[in-house]
């Protein structure tokens, strides 16, 4: 039988599948749909300190293999999160990660240290990749200096392992992976959206409020496992790859092209119960191809 238990260093997980940070919510949402025991974690929706609105709506659009969403990283903010949201997950079996948000350095390091306070998390994934939150999609993972110094300033804070998750938007991410990983991330993640835009040819009007939003799904597959490949061949840290994934199949390749682990995004909003199939079907690849554990085939690209 196939192992599927994945060790990222500082967190052992029952398979290589996490839920990606904003297209799952908190976890809670999906419940109706699937064990979240049967994934090996969810990373829930980005926070912010407190309460955030998020973009102007329109905030979503469908396109060629993909959708491009402006959400802005609309959130209850940590107080309603610690009280209401982490009960719930906290009876789950399963691992943890909170996605965490900052206008500025500061509002990072806040958010770190409140959740420091409260047990059922088992790590944080800092976003310092989003694309649709300020102009041109500047965000800290564009510059390695920035990238390191956040991230140094997390860890100093934070009694939990750090994963930064990396942008797209970049030409040399090897750059900035090294970045992180000299900040002291125990893990980065990547990629995050290509920023991207729609036009209404009616209206002569962007179709999104905001303008500028993030692209997802099987379009960018091909960009994140190039920039999974760059990574994991940069750094020494546990590489979690995302893009585009719809099947146990696109998981084996991110493995094969150096992941440790994987997150699912934009699938799971088409089809909600899709990601236990998502590991069935790694399984059933593994059975097919006689692989007894994925570290036979982790980086063998």
């Amino acid at each position: 039988m196939a192992d599927l238990s994945t060790d990222l260093g500082f967190l052992r997980l029952r398979n290589p599948v996490l839920t990606a940070s904003g297209t799952f919510g908190y976890g809670t949402e999906f419940l109706p749909f699937l064990d979240l025991a049967a994934v090996g974690g969810i990373v829930v929706k980005g926070l912010y300190f407190g309460p955030r609105e998020g973009n102007p709506p329109p905030r979503l659009v469908e396109t060629a293999s993909g959708l491009i969403n402006a959400i802005g990283l609309q959130g209850v903010g940590v107080e309603r999160f610690a009280a209401d949201v982490l009960p719930e997950l906290r009876r789950r079996d399963t691992a943890v990660i909170v996605n965490v948000c900052g206008s500025g350095d500061e509002e990072y390091y806040r958010v770190i240290e409140f959740l420091d306070g409260h047990e059922g998390i088992d790590a944080y994934e800092l976003n310092i990749s989003c694309p649709n939150v300020k102009r041109n999609g500047a965000c800290p993972a564009m510059d390695p200096r920035a990238t390191r110094e956040i991230v140094a300033g997390a860890k100093r804070r934070s009694r939990r392992p750090v994963i930064a998750k990396l942008s797209p938007n970049v030409t040399d991410i090897a750059s900035i992976a090294r970045a992180a990983e000299d900040g002291g991330a125990d893990g980065i993640s990547l990629i995050n959206t290509l920023l991207a835009m729609a036009v209404d040819l009616d209206t002569r009007k962007p179709k999104l409020g905001n303008v500028l939003g993030g692209l997802s799904g099987p379009a960018i597959k091909p960009v994140a496992l190039r920039m999974t490949y760059q990574a994991a061949r940069a750094v020494k840290i546990p590489v979690v790859g995302m893009g585009g994934i719809e099947t146990g199949e696109d998981v084996a390749a991110f493995i094969m092209a150096g992941a440790t682990a994987v997150q699912v995004g934009t699938a799971g909003l088409v089809r909600p119960d899709l990601l236990p199939r998502i590991v069935d079907q790694l399984a059933a690849f593994m059975a097919r191809e006689g692989i007894h554990d994925l570290a036979e085939i982790r980086g063998i690209v």
